[in-house]
C-alpha cells in the first residue's frame, strides 16, 4: 500500500483542531523529512481517536489542547518523538491506552516519554499537597533520564495557564500557585526564560489580577514620556560604539510586569522608581567584544560602583552569561545595561530547548546544558536521601530558585552557594563525608563556627574530626536541599536509643536556662503536652527532639505553662492560608506584634511571650532591642 501524503493525511473537515494540525505541519515542515511529519500526523489521528468525546471546559474539543502543546515545541524545532510525546502526553492519564499500547504502536522512547508527563494514579489516600509532592517527584526522575520530559510539561503548563479563565477561582489560584512555585523557578533553572516569563506573567494575573491591571496601565501611561530619553541613550551608545569600530545591535528593554511588581515588593519602592530605570541591551558576535563595549560605554557614561556583575567569567547556576552594569546617563537617569553575545542571548530565552532550536558549536550551549546535567545529579542525590516526595519538593524549593555566593577551598576551586548559606552548606556541598564530620572552619587564618553566613570572595578551610556527626540543630541554619536532607538522612539512620539520648540532653539544657529540672516536670504536664502534639510516649518526644524534628526550645517553653491547652487557639488550616509555619510550635499562638506589623517576605525574628505565645516581630523592630538580649527567648523565623 503506498505512503499517503501529508496533505492526505490531514481531513479537509475546517474545524478548531484540523486548523491546529494545519498549523503544526506548516512549521515542522520547515525542519522534519516528510516520513517525520507523517509519522506526526499518525499520531494525532491516535490521540484523537483516543479523546474522542473529551471536551475541556471552555467547551473546544480536548484534543486542541495538546495540539497547542506540540505547537509550542515546534516552534523550539523539538525532534519527531518529542512533538509526538506531547501530542500524546495526556493519553494514558485520560484514555484506556496502556504505556504499553504506546510503546507497541510508536516506540518505547515515546512511551516513556508520554509516561514521565502522565500523573500517578491511585493516589485517594494522599492529601492534595502529598500527590501534587509525588506526582512532581515522578516527572523530576523522568527528565534526569530525558529533558524532553520537563520541556513537554512546562510547554503543557503554559496552555494550561493560557486557559486558565475556564476554571472555578479556587482552582485558577491553586494552579497558578503551584506554577509560580515549581514550574516558574524550574524553567529558570534550566534557563528556558523566554517560557518562564510568560507563566510569570499569566500566574500574576491570575493570584492578583487588580494588581496586575494596575501596574499594566501604569506601564502602557509612561511609555510614551520614556521615548524621547530612550532614543537619546540608544544614540549616544551607538556613536561611542560605531567610532570604537565594534559590530553591535542595541536595543532598550522595557521591564515586564511581575519584574516591576516585584521589585517594587521586594524592595518597598513606588512603580516610579522601577520604572524610572532605563534598560537597554548589546548584542555582538564574540566573547572579547563584550569587554570592549563594556569599556567604551564606562567611558561614555560613569558606572555605578558596586552594580557591575560579570557572568561570562562565572555563570549563573543555570547557566546564564552577560555581563551587567548600571550607569548614570544623561539628566541624571540610571541605566541597565546587559551585554552578551548573540549565541548567549538566544541560549538565555531557550535554555536546555536550544540544543533542538540551534545547531551550535559555541561554548556557552555546553555550558548551560552542563549547568543542567551537574543540577540533575544533584536533585538524583537528594532524592534519594530524602524521606517522603513532600521533604524532596521542600528541598527542591530551595535549589530552584538560589541567589548565590561564590567561595573558594583552600586549593582555588569555587563552590557556587545560595545567598545565606552556612559553612555546614559549605562542608556538604564539598563532599558529604565532609559535612557529617565538620566541626568548625578556618578563614583568614581565623576559626569560625558552623553557623557562620558566607559572603562572595571567602576562602574556607572545613575542620574535621573521626568523631563528628550532624547535630539536628544544623537545620536551623543549614538551607541547602544537599545539606538538609543529607543530615536528615544521617539522622534518620540514628540508633533509636541515640536519638532519645540527645534528645534529653537538648531538652533538659534548655530547661537548665529557665531554672527547671525535666524530672521535676509533673507527669500529667507531660501527658498533656504529649496528647496536644499527638505522640505516645516521652521518649517518642525525645526521640523526635534528637532526629530534629522538633525544636528543644519550644518544647520546654510548652512544658513551662501551666495550662497547656489553653495555649492551644490555632487550627489547623490549609497551607495557602498559613504561610508562616514554625515547626514543633503545636499548641503555642502565634501572633504578629502591632508595633512593626511584619508582612510576609520581612526578615523576622520571634519571641517567646509566657502570656502571649510566640510573638513575631520585624527583624529591625526597635520595641524588640531589650527581648533580643534575651537570647534563650529569641527565634529565628
Amino acid at each position: 500500500m503506498p505512503e499517503l501524503t501529508v496533505s492526505e493525511l490531514i481531513p479537509e473537515v475546517d474545524s478548531p483542531e484540523e486548523k491546529l494540525l494545519r498549523r503544526l505541519c506548516s512549521i515542522i515542515e520547515e525542519y522534519l523529512d516528510h516520513k517525520q511529519v507523517s509519522d506526526v500526523v499518525r499520531a494525532y489521528h491516535k490521540g484523537a481517536d483516543a479523546h474522542s468525546g473529551q471536551f475541556r471546559k471552555s467547551g473546544e474539543a480536548y484534543i486542541c489542547h495538546p495540539l497547542s502543546v506540540a505547537i509550542t515545541l515546534a516552534d523550539m524545532r523539538m525532534d519527531t518523538r518529542g512533538i509526538i510525546a506531547a501530542i500524546l502526553h495526556d493519553i494514558i492519564e485520560d484514555t484506556p491506552v496502556s504505556k504499553e499500547d504506546l510503546a507497541k504502536e510508536f516506540s518505547p522512547e515515546i512511551a516513556d516519554l508520554v509516561d514521565g508527563v502522565t500523573k500517578l494514579s491511585k493516589l485517594d489516600h494522599k492529601s492534595h499537597a502529598e500527590a501534587q509532592a509525588e506526582n512532581v517527584r515522578k516527572m523530576l526522575l523522568a527528565m534526569a533520564n530525558d529533558l524532553r520530559v520537563i520541556i513537554v510539561k512546562l510547554a503543557d503548563r503554559l496552555h494550561n495557564m493560557q486557559t486558565l479563565g475556564a476554571m472555578p477561582a479556587k482552582k485558577k489560584r491553586r494552579i497558578a500557585k503551584e506554577t509560580q512555585e515549581i514550574y516558574v523557578p524550574l524553567a529558570n533553572r534550566l534557563s528556558m526564560n523566554s517560557i518562564r516569563h510568560q507563566l510569570e506573567e499569566l500566574c500574576l494575573e491570575a493570584l492578583h489580577p487588580l494588581r496586575y491591571r494596575i501596574i499594566d496601565k501604569a506601564v502602557k501611561k509612561s511609555r510614551g514620556n520614556r521615548r524621547e530619553i530612550v532614543s537619546t541613550i540608544e544614540n549616544a551608545i551607538q556613536n561611542r560604539l560605531n567610532q570604537a569600530g565594534l559590530i553591535f545591535n542595541v536595543a532598550g528593554r522595557e521591564k515586564n510586569i511581575p519584574s516591576i511588581y516585584y521589585k517594587m515588593k521586594r524592595q518597598k519602592i513606588s512603580f516610579s522608581n522601577v520604572f524610572d530605570v532605563y534598560a537597554f541591551r548589546i548584542y555582538c558576535d564574540h566573547v572579547d567584544d563584550c569587554y570592549r563595549i563594556l569599556g567604551c560605554i564606562h567611558n561614555l557614561f560613569n558606572p555605578v560602583p558596586g552594580k557591575f556583575k560579570d557572568y561570562i567569567a562565572l555563570p549563573k547556576a543555570n547557566g546564564y552569561q552577560s555581563l551587567h552594569t548600571v550607569l548614570i546617563g544623561p539628566f541624571g537617569v540610571p541605566i541597565e545595561v546587559q551585554i552578551r553575545t548573540h549565541e548567549m542571548h538566544r541560549l538565555s530565552e531557550s535554555g536546555i530547548a536550544a540544543h533542538w532550536l540551534y545547531k551550535s558549536n559555541d561554548p556557552s550551549g555546553e555550558c548551560v546544558q552542563a549547568k543542567a546535567n551537574e543540577w540533575l545529579r544533584d536533585l538524583l542525590e537528594i532524592q534519594k536521601t530524602a524521606g517522603d516526595s513532600l521533604e524532596f519538593i521542600d528541598n527542591l524549593k530551595v535549589d530552584l530558585f538560589p541567589q548565590e555566593v561564590f567561595v573558594f577551598t583552600p586549593q582555588g576551586n569555587i563552590i557556587k552557594l545560595p545567598r545565606g548559606a552556612s559553612i555546614v552548606d559549605f562542608a556538604y556541598a564539598v563532599h558529604t563525608d565532609i559535612g557529617n564530620a565538620c566541626i568548625s572552619a578556618r578563614m583568614d587564618n581565623k576559626l569560625i563556627p558552623l553557623q557562620t553566613k558566607l559572603e562572595n570572595g571567602m576562602t574556607v578551610e572545613v575542620i574535621t574530626t573521626d568523631w563528628a556527626r550532624p547535630n539536628p540543630l544544623w537545620l536551623n541554619f543549614a538551607i541547602t536541599a544537599k545539606a538538609r536532607s543529607s543530615i536528615r538522612n544521617y539522622l534518620k539512620n540514628f540508633k533509636q536509643k541515640d536519638a532519645i539520648s540527645l534528645g534529653q540532653r537538648l531538652l533538659e539544657k534548655e530547661l537548665k536556662i529557665m531554672n527547671i529540672n525535666l524530672d521535676d516536670i509533673k507527669d500529667d504536664l507531660i501527658m498533656e503536652l504529649l496528647q496536644v502534639i499527638k505522640l505516645h510516649s516521652m521518649d517518642e518526644l525525645l526521640e523526635e527532639i534528637g532526629l530534629g524534628n522538633r525544636m528543644p526550645i519550644l518544647i520546654a517553653k510548652q512544658l513551662s505553662q501551666d495550662d497547656i491547652h489553653a495555649a492551644v487557639k490555632l487550627e489547623e488550616t490549609d497551607s495557602t492560608n498559613s504561610p508562616l509555619v514554625i515547626k514543633g510550635t503545636e499548641g503555642m499562638v502565634i501572633t504578629l506584634a502591632k508595633c512593626c506589623r511584619p508582612i510576609p517576605g520581612d526578615h523576622i525574628v520571634g519571641f517567646f511571650n509566657p502570656g502571649k505565645g510566640i510573638v513575631i516581630h520585624h527583624h529591625e523592630c526597635r520595641n524588640s532591642t531589650e527581648t533580643k538580649k534575651r537570647e534563650s527567648s529569641r527565634l529565628d523565623v
